[in-house]
């Protein structure tokens, strides 16, 4: 809340001052720059691709203890207590794999995703930097700072353009 006080107060001193009339402001949406672009949309269906048979296996998982607890709630108090210890067991069973395995996905995801970023982020920089220069703007305010803004002042679809023409 701070940094948003701070935020308005500068942007205020700068549009009181008579020199904000010649300055030439952009808006820019970083993230949505970032997942916009080819190369995260193609991490996108790489990483579906990658991680589809584990995320399967989760919801394979989910539904058979779903099975179980069902079956113990509707035929639970006619089970003998053995059946109903067994499936008891069983459902916990499955639970801790559910847990231990969608941990397991969360964990290799978040690498994945990371390593992704790792690799994005100074293309995404550099075509930040050719935009603003090629536009010569003067002050550029993150997406997510701004309540309204009109289109011709967003330069998100430029920059992901220029993203997806670096190599």
């Amino acid at each position: 809340m701070r940094k948003l006080t701070q935020l308005f107060f500068v942007a205020a001193a700068l549009m009181a001052s008579p020199a904000f009339a010649e300055m030439k402001v952009a808006v820019l949406d970083y993230q949505m720059a970032l997942l916009e672009s080819d190369a995260a949309k193609r991490y996108s269906v790489d990483a579906e691709k990658k991680f589809g048979p584990q995320l399967n296996k989760l919801k394979t998982l989910e539904g058979d203890a779903k099975k179980i607890q069902d079956r113990l709630v509707k035929d639970g108090e006619k089970m003998q207590q053995a059946e109903r210890e067994r499936l008891e067991l069983e459902f916990k069973q499955k639970a801790r794999d559910f847990q231990f395995q969608s941990k397991e996905l969360n964990e290799s995801k978040a690498v994945a995703d990371r390593d992704m970023l790792q690799q994005l982020k100074p293309k995404l920089d550099k075509a930040v930097e050719e935009v603003i220069k090629s536009g010569n703007y003067d002050l550029v305010l993150e997406r997510g700072a701004v309540v309204d803004v009109k289109p011709q002042f967003d330069i998100t679809r430029k920059v992901i353009e220029r993203m997806n023409q670096l190599r």
